[in-house]
Parts: C-alpha cells; structure tokens; sequence
C-alpha cells in the first residue's frame, strides 16, 4: 500500500468514526397517534399540540404524528389497537367500553356531573380507578379531557319524554344506549367520524352530544334544534401501550407526563372555550338551541336516576367509593 493510499484510508476511516460518534444513541421513533375526531375538532388539536411537546421534549427521539378523523383505526378499533400494540398511543371515549368494565362509563352518569367544576371533581376521584382499569388491560393512562355539556339534537321541537318515542337514536356508548331504551327511542350505533352522513341519509334522527359534534359536523343541515339539557360531559382519555411504555428511560416518561400535564390543563380550557363557540355557531347557521321545558326536565330526570341506580350496581364498592368521594367534594 503506497503511503498515499495509507494516508487517504486514514482520514476516510476517522472521519467514518467521528460520524459514528456524532449520531444518536436512540434511533429515533415514529409513533402513529390514531383520534377518531376531526383535526378541526379541539380534542385533535389539542393532541396535535401534546404531539409536538413530545417530539420537541425528546429532541426528536420520539416523533408523534397524528392521524385525525378515524383515518388510521376506527373510534371502536383504537383503544385495542393500543392495547395490542398495533400502534403505541391513541386517544379514546373510554365511555364506549363501559361493556369491559363500569368504572369506564363513570364520566357518562347522566346528571351527575353536569359542569366543567363537577366534572373536574368527579374525575379527580374516579382518575385512580380508572387507571387500575387501564392497566389490566395493558395500558397506561396518560390525560384525560372533558367534552362540552352533552345536550339532545332532534328535527323537531320535543317538549316531554312522550314527544321522542320512536325516534332513531345515534348512540356511541353503553350509556347512550340505554337512553334510547329509556326513553322509547331506538338506538343507532354510530362513531363521530359517520355522524354527518348518518343525519344526511335518516340513519339517525337524534343525538345526545356537545354542541362541538354538531358543529363539526354541520348538523344544521340536517337537524333543526340542540337542547341544552346539561346530561354529562364524557371525556377523551390519552392511553399508551404499557410494555411501550416500560421501555422508555425515566427521563423520557418525564418529557410524557409534562406534556401530557398541559395537555390536560389545555384541554380543559379548550373545552370551555369551545362551548360557547359552538353552540354560537349553531345558532348562527339556522339551528334553534334551547333550554329544555320544565316537562322535558322532569322526564330525563327521573331517566337519570333509573340509569345512576343501575351505574352504581354494576360498578359495585369501587364505584360507590367514587360517587360518594364525588359528592363529599
């Protein structure tokens, strides 16, 4: 080898070394986040922006990217996707497992927690069981964000419980269901993602949801009036897959749970602020929003009670605890 030839090696072999040196320990990681609303919707948004923290928290050794509107799984499919690791992370209404275990229905006890306050409350008592939940079916709770109050959606005026029989319900949980049954109405399983085109084609004729569905929906072109019934605010809960989890340095669980604080805190603002924005645009495109009659009151009361005394069967000692911890606040 000529002394040329020895010298050029030299130099292309350290600077191979220095390359080496120079790249990150950690490969970095894309996680594929599935939400089962759309971007515009501020549950996306506000994953979106938790997604951001993350990827920036990490230095870009985990990169999160979102995929909105039921793109990549289906609102049913996602929290099993998670659980079996078909994707690390996702976002899901808990409450439409309520069927795997009661305590994930806790947020969709109709006139329990009727406001941002009591749903505050009420999750900061329940937050603990449902992380026990979680975990047997190997996940790990990371934030959780309330929806607006939940009102009823019907193309037409509807003053007592007589008035909705035999209407076609859209029902996205166990507790909708059992709305519908309560009430006369026949209950639709429909996810948010089909909501609009459900309307448009008579599959359902009546929704209990936020002001936010039907906005992001457009459902004033299908629906003539919301009312503001108040029923419950469910929640979007942020889950990981729990063996992902336990294969991140402690330093990086902290980036998770920092962002997953303000993700929280953020959300819950959004929630509020969306409220009024929603059932102003509403309003503002045709639909007629309305405080419930004193009848109509009266009728999903007694509703909520037969629903509250079957809740609390079903979720036992656990779910007691939680009820009383609610109310003792």
């Amino acid at each position: 080898m000529t002394d040329l030839l020895k010298s050029t090696t030299g130099i292309v072999t350290a600077a191979l070394l220095a390359a080496a040196a120079a790249s990150p320990a950690v490969a970095a990681e894309k996680w594929d986040m599935p939400l089962a609303y759309p971007a515009t919707n501020f549950h996306s948004e506000n994953a979106a922006a938790f997604a951001a923290c993350v990827t920036e928290g990490t230095g870009g050794e985990i990169e999160i990217v979102t995929h909105p509107g039921g793109s990549l799984f289906g609102g049913a499919d996602i929290k099993r996707a998670v659980q079996t690791g078909q994707v690390p992370i996702g976002e899901r209404l808990l409450s439409a497992h309520a069927n795997e275990d009661p305590i994930f229905g806790v947020d969709s006890i109709p006139f329990l927690a009727t406001s941002f306050d009591d749903s505050v409350k009420l999750w900061s008592a329940a937050e603990g069981a449902v992380e026990e939940a979680l975990d047997g079916q190997n996940l790990v709770l990371l934030y959780s964000v309330p929806w607006p109050p939940q009102g009823l959606y019907f193309n037409k005026e509807v003053n007592s419980g007589a008035d909705m029989k035999g209407i076609k319900f859209r029902a996205y949980n166990a507790a909708t269901a059992k709305l519908a049954e309560l009430t006369g109405m026949l209950p639709v399983q429909i996810e948010a993602a089909e909501v609009s085109q459900a309307f448009a084609t008579g599959v359902a004729e009546s929704m209990i949801s936020s002001g936010a569905t039907g906005y992001d929906s457009k459902l004033w072109e299908n629906v003539s009036h919301f009312y503001e019934v108040d029923a419950w605010l469910p929640r979007n809960s942020v889950m990981v897959n729990k063996d992902t989890w336990a294969g991140l340095s402690d330093e990086t669980k902290k980036v998770f749970t920092d962002c997953s604080a303000k993700a929280e805190a953020d959300g819950l603002q959004k929630a509020k602020d969306y409220t009024k924005l929603t059932l102003d645009g509403l309003a503002s495109n045709g639909m007629k929003v309305l405080k419930p009659s004193d009848q109509l009151k009266a009728d999903l009361a007694l509703v909520g009670e037969a629903m509250t005394d079957e809740w609390l069967k079903a979720a036992g000692d656990k779910g007691k605890a939680i009820v009383d911890a609610f109310k003792a606040n």
